[in-house]
Formats: C-alpha cells, sequence, structure tokens
C-alpha cells in the first residue's frame, strides 16, 4: 500500500472528525478479540453515516456486523424512532458487537441476528423486518448476488443500497479468476446491470485500507 493513502486519510480524520473516543474503544475492543481488522476505515464509516442521513433513513438493513464500527455509524444516522438491523454469521463476532453497541449508546436501536445470511434474509418478512430504506452489504462477497436479490425484496421504493469491497485491489476485471469472491462480485455487477429497478455506479478508493471501492444504487419499484 501506498503510505500516502494513509497520511490522506489521518490528514482528513483529522480536520473532519471530532475526538471520538468511542470509536477508538471499539476499535480496541475488535482488536483485543481477534476480530479481523477488515473494519471499514474512519472516513468510510463517516460517509455511511453521511449518506444514511441525506436519506433520510429510517429502517436500515446491514449484511455483516463484524464488531459494529460500521453499524455504530450507521445507527448514528437514525432519528430516535429508528431501527437496524444487522445480520452476523459468527455468534463471537455478534457478541462483541453487541457490547460495542452498548458502550456506544445505540443498542436500543438495533437487532443483531446471527447465522448465514441468506438463511436469516428469507425469514426477515415473517420477523417483521422489511420496508428498508437503506442497506449496507459488507460480508463474504462469494454471496453478494444473493444478498442484492434478498434485499431488493425487502427495500422500498427510492431505497439506498451501499455493497463495499467490490474492486478487490483490481482484480474485479479478471474474467476468469478463480476467486469465488471475485466472481460474486462480478456477478452482483451483473445483475445491477440487468436489473432495470436500480440505478447504480461504482467508485474506486484508496486509503488505510488499501486499493478498493463502492458500489452506490438506488431502488425505484
Amino acid at each position: 500500500m501506498n503510505p500516502l493513502w494513509k497520511q490522506v486519510d489521518e490528514y482528513y480524520s483529522d480536520k473532519l472528525h471530532a475526538m471520538d473516543p468511542v470509536m477508538a474503544s471499539v476499535l480496541k475492543a475488535n482488536n483485543e478479540a481477534g476480530l479481523p481488522s477488515i473494519d471499514v476505515s474512519p472516513l468510510q464509516g463517516k460517509q455511511l453515516y453521511l449518506l444514511a442521513k441525506l436519506k433520510g433513513a429510517k429502517n436500515i438493513l446491514e449484511i455483516g456486523t463484524l464488531g459494529g464500527f460500521s453499524t455504530i455509524w450507521l445507527a448514528r444516522a437514525l432519528p430516535e424512532d429508528g431501527r437496524l438491523v444487522t445480520l452476523e454469521f459468527s455468534e463471537k463476532h455478534a457478541a462483541v458487537a453487541h457490547e460495542n453497541l452498548r458502550r456506544a449508546g445505540v443498542d436500543q436501536k438495533v437487532d443483531i441476528l446471527v447465522g448465514p445470511a441468506l438463511d436469516t434474509l428469507p425469514k426477515l418478512h415473517d420477523k417483521g423486518f422489511s420496508d428498508f430504506d437503506f442497506v449496507f452489504i459488507d460480508a463474504d462477497k462469494r454471496n453478494n448476488p444473493g444478498y442484492l436479490q434478498w434485499s431488493l425484496d425487502l427495500v422500498i421504493s427510492g431505497a439506498v443500497i451501499v455493497g463495499d469491497n467490490v474492486i478487490r485491489n483490481g482484480r474485479v476485471v479478471e474474467e476468469n479468476s478463480e476467486d469465488e469472491g471475485i466472481k460474486g462480485i462480478r456477478e452482483f455487477a451483473d445483475l445491477l446491470a440487468a436489473d432495470t429497478r436500480i440505478e447504480s455506479t461504482a467508485v474506486q478508493t484508496v486509503g488505510s485500507k488499501g486499493y478498493d471501492g463502492f458500489v452506490l444504487a438506488v431502488v425505484q419499484k
């Protein structure tokens, strides 16, 4: 990774973010629990927060919780009566996230559902979770196509969908890749392109997390 990318991230974090001991403690707790260091960066977290605020999101679905760093950013964007449902495969990660959410004071707005997301998503409607107006997809990339298809069934018209880590250091252009994650991202892109209900774009990013990017989409049913 180019060290300048990290330096620029740090520059803008110092300039544009108020001191946030809670979020620093969340990252510390994740590290101490042995969670992989794959959280969004602080700048990316603030971007999610701003996107949700711009949307006026009241009902958010997150696929991939990890330790709850991005969850907290999104929950902070919600109004008092807002709700966030986050899906996490690992019971260990969910337990760490629950404590982090409590520490951040947003646990009352968040439901963490544990298990494979493709098993949980079909049950959300019956559990009383649907009509989402904002979706953040940030889990195992091989299942991105399934996550997108279920998300489309669960959102309202005008919903925003953000799919993270879709550039993979440029490897997304490898047509014959045997990597299941790359295959999943490419199929995800094909579905976005083919579905006339979705308007979308992709943004490449560099920073403390290296070279990657995200998809931003709006659904019109």
